[in-house]
């Protein structure tokens, strides 16, 4: 049983971190006292220059003001979503969703930071990623596709393969004792 898709309209409409992510980026300017100002800086820039754009195919994030930074991805390429958050993010109600794909990194491709609906913005990711359509209720997959196979069908179909090759396996033995 599948799990009602989140509400497009809301996830759709996040373009930009939450304002607590700035509130974050202070506190996190004070591990270092003597970086304080360096620190500030760079997370004032991060904020004010972070934008997401969710649409049908897949989900881009940029940043950056004199190197900009753009990553795209399709919802097809997406292997694993992660949440993240340390104390101060949880105090603060963030979350980091970490977006991973097949590209040969350990590390995530995509980090959407500053998020308050990090669970719906998981859910809705994971939706698009397996390409969950809104179905109507009781239909099958198959069913919308038009190729409609019972399961009682299916468990005549692999019997029967289960049959043929214990058949083949069976001939193939008895072939071996011929020819030895």
């Amino acid at each position: 049983m599948t799990t009602p898709a989140p509400a497009d309209d809301s996830i759709l409409s996040i373009t930009r971190p939450h304002g607590d992510l700035m509130k974050y980026y202070l506190l996190a300017s004070f591990v270092i006292p003597p970086l304080f100002p360096l620190l500030m800086i760079v997370g004032a820039i991060r904020y004010r220059t972070m934008r997401y754009k969710f649409t049908a195919e897949g989900i881009s994030m940029s940043w950056g003001l004199l190197f900009r930074k753009e990553i795209i991805i399709q919802y097809s390429r997406i292997q694993d979503i992660h949440l993240r958050s340390n104390m101060v993010e949880r105090w603060l109600g963030l979350s980091k969703v970490l977006v991973q794909t097949a590209s040969g990194s350990a590390s995530a491709e995509m980090t959407l930071e500053g998020l308050k609906q990090f669970e719906a913005v998981r859910d809705y990711l994971y939706h698009r990623m397996r390409g969950v359509q809104d179905e109507a209720p009781g239909e099958s997959p198959s069913a919308r596709d038009g190729a409609v196979v019972g399961d009682d069908e299916l468990a005549a179909t692999l019997r029967a393969v289960a049959a043929e090759l214990r058949a083949l396996r069976a001939d193939l033995a008895a072939r071996k004792d011929s020819d030895a």
